[in-house]
C-alpha cells in the first residue's frame, strides 16, 4: 500500500515523539487542488474503521477507504535541501501533478 523512506520515518519519529496522545501519521487524497486530488498528513489520535495500517520503524501510518485506491503504491519522503524542505509523496497514480506540487491527477 504506502511505503516510507528511512528519512522520513526518523523525522517522523522526532515529530511525534513531541505530541501527546498520537498514534502516528494520517495520510489522505481528497478531490481539490488544481489536478483533482489533494494530500492530506496529519497526526492520528486514532485508528478508524477501515483503515490501512502500516508500520515503518515503529511510526505507524493510517489510510482511510475512500483514500486507499489513490494513494496504493505511494512512497514518502522527506527531504533537506537548499531548495526545499519537507515530506514529499511519490504517487505511481499520478499521471499529471500541478507545479507546485501538492496536487495531482489520476488516470482514473
Amino acid at each position: 500500500m504506502v511505503t516510507m523512506t528511512e528519512a522520513a520515518c526518523a523525522k517522523l519519529s522526532e515529530l511525534l515523539s513531541q505530541q501527546e496522545g498520537v498514534l502516528g501519521l494520517r495520510l489522505s487524497a481528497m478531490p481539490g487542488g488544481c489536478s483533482g486530488y489533494q494530500y492530506g498528513m496529519s497526526f492520528a489520535e486514532a485508528q478508524q474503521d477501515g483503515d490501512w495500517v502500516g508500520e515503518f520503524q515503529g511510526v505507524k501510518v493510517f489510510v482511510d477507504p475512500d483514500s486507499a485506491s489513490v494513494l496504493n503504491g505511494v512512497k514518502v519522503d522527506y527531504v533537506e535541501s537548499l531548495q526545499a524542505t519537507g515530506f514529499t509523496i511519490h504517487n505511481p497514480n499520478a499521471v499529471r501533478s500541478c507545479g507546485c506540487g501538492k496536487s495531482f491527477e489520476t488516470g482514473e
